[in-house]
């Protein structure tokens, strides 16, 4: 059954209405019709299975059938902040890591990020990258779709640290260090509604004043395991992690 995201808060209606580009996916591509059933997700966390009840030229109109029970999101919000890698890999960090429950992802020019983008090219990004959270928090199931931010610079980053209950920072000299306890100590300990920042860096990881910056501001230093991973893998690692120990154990 396809899922689609309404832009509204969920309360209870004899009939909700889908439009834009949910009633084009719907009807022109999907090429759905009267009586066929999908998932509507709200804007708080509210998800129901609903029927299509009639079609015009430009709205869908559904009524509830029932509520989506089981529960999508990861207990504690997670949040992935990645210093700009080269090419598309921000893409595939932002498509996988909604499939892997993140809440948010959070974008900044690091010292070693090659990649730099001025504000026109920000703006068309960041819709880009929301347009692939979306597809991806469909495609999963999810019941939000999450947030993404792309920041002008790394001191915009250091304002939103104090947001966050919890800070880490996958840092390569820690596992090269043989670090393994610092991550698995914060999943364990952080309480359920908390929010977690997850800095992550470019291809050419942390300068040592970043590392400074960080830590000077609650970030915790953490190694991810005994293996190097590339920028674009290191998130899915944390995130996997992140799932194993507070949805399964």
């Amino acid at each position: 059954m396809q899922r689609y995201f309404l832009e509204e808060v969920y309360e209870p209606k004899e009939r909700y209405e889908a439009v834009g580009e949910a009633y084009h996916h719907m009807i022109r591509v999907m090429r759905m019709s009267v009586g066929a059933q999908v998932y509507l997700a709200f804007q708080n966390q509210v998800t129901i299975v609903a029927e299509i009840i009639e079609i015009t030229d430009d709205a869908v109109q559904l009524k509830e059938i029932a509520k989506e029970l089981q529960e999508k999101e990861l207990p504690v919000a997670i949040t992935i902040a990645c210093g700009y890698p080269k090419g598309d890999k921000l893409d595939l960090i932002v498509q996988k890591g909604t499939e892997l429950g993140a809440a948010a992802f959070i974008g900044f020019p690091a010292k070693t990020s090659v990649v730099k983008w001025d504000a026109k090219k920000l703006v068309k990004k960041q819709q880009r990258l929301e347009k692939i959270a979306q597809e991806a928090a469909e495609q999963s199931h999810r019941q939000v779709t999450p947030s993404v931010e792309l920041l002008n610079s790394e001191a915009a980053l250091l304002q939103q640290l104090s947001q966050f209950d919890a800070v880490v920072i996958a840092y390569e000299e820690a596992a090269k260090q043989g670090e393994t306890a610092q991550l698995a100590k914060i999943l364990q300990q952080i309480e359920k509604g908390s929010r977690l920042l997850a800095i992550f860096g470019p291809e050419g990881g942390f300068a040592p004043e970043e590392i400074e910056q960080l830590t000077s501001l609650k970030g915790q230093l953490c190694g991810l395991g005994p293996r190097i991973l590339r920028a674009e893998t290191a998130p899915f690692y944390l995130l996997s992690a992140a799932s194993y120990q507070l949805e399964f154990l």
